[in-house]
């Protein structure tokens, strides 16, 4: 049985599409076990899994530019001096029954909630958006330096103004407050 016998309107599914599709589903499954699982180390390795299927989307979208520095920087030392910071400090690696909220389910259904509503925004929003795959080329350095410094100024300094502040957040925690540096 064919494709198109099985599921009559589908027959044109690439077999890039199923590994993009499939890419998806390890990342939110991933995303999803970082969260839930109570383990810090597991969470990080999670972690890892997650940032690997969003290289590899990339790479299915010919960015091999942005993939490499996924790779590079987000496994290679985000997630590494996560670890690290986590082996340096006193911090429980398993789980702590005082930690654990008791709002878990009104917490689910708002994420949830919120989750749906960005999905419905991003989809009206973007109905009838079209990419041209054969005209995009943005997959070098140039490309990417040029996109970011002159048309993505914005989120990008926003975006590391938000790392500076969880620098100093992480800091702050960690610090000892019982007197001596």
């Amino acid at each position: 049985m064919t494709l198109a016998q099985a599921a009559p309107g589908y027959a044109d599914v690439t077999a890039q599409e199923v590994i993009f599709i499939l890419l998806g589903l390890v990342a939110v499954a991933g995303a999803v076990l970082v969260v839930t699982t109570k383990n810090v180390v597991h969470a990080a390795l999670w972690l890892v899994v997650t940032l690997a299927a969003v290289a590899g989307s990339y790479l299915m979208l010919t960015a091999e530019f942005i993939a490499w520095v996924q790779v590079l920087i987000y496994i290679g030392s985000v997630v590494v001096l996560l670890l690290f910071g986590i082996m340096l400090t006193k911090a429980p690696i398993g789980g702590t029954a005082g930690l654990d909220g008791e709002n878990r389910v009104a917490a689910a259904i708002v994420a949830t909630a919120l989750g749906g509503t960005l999905a419905t925004l991003m989809v009206d929003a973007f109905r009838k958006a079209y990419i041209d795959l054969e005209d995009f080329t943005a997959s070098g350095a140039d490309e990417t330096g040029t996109a970011i410094f002159q048309h993505y100024v914005l989120p990008f300094e926003v975006v590391s103004v938000l790392l500076l502040a969880a620098l100093i957040g992480s800091i702050v925690l960690s610090r000892n407050d019982e007197g001596g540096p």
